[in-house]
């Protein structure tokens, strides 16, 4: 019901940056909150950053606070991931997502986009 496109991975090196983008079309009335979740290989998807697109509140997972900053251009239904300081850790297929209702937790996600591959060397 919400179509979703993430642009703006790429190849780095440690401690380079990267800003993502993320594009809602279709039913955004329902996209009350939207949010950025990672999968390395091997690994679950794991949650990266939320914000609501009312009141602009934020929330972060520890393993990337401090270093990137999600936000929000609401006329345009589109959510930004500046990621600053990059880590070989923070390899992964990024995904973007959206919800009517707050969520951190993957399996309450049930709309993804198709993903943008942010690799990041040593």
């Amino acid at each position: 019901q919400v179509q979703l496109v993430e642009s703006g991975g790429g190849l780095v090196q440690a401690g380079d940056s990267l800003r993502l983008s993320c594009a809602a079309s279709g039913r955004t009335f329902s996209a009350n909150n939207m949010a950025w979740f990672r999968q390395a290989p091997g690994k679950e998807r794991e949650f990266v950053a939320a914000i609501s697109m009312n009141s602009g509140s934020t929330l972060y997972a520890d393993s990337v606070k401090g270093r990137f900053t999600i936000s929000r251009a609401n006329a345009k239904n589109t959510i930004f991931l500046q990621m600053n300081t990059l880590k070989p850790d923070d390899t992964a297929v990024y995904y973007c997502t959206a919800r009517r209702y707050w969520s951190t937790l993957t399996n309450d996600y049930t709309n993804w986009g198709q993903g943008t591959q942010v690799t990041v060397s040593s």
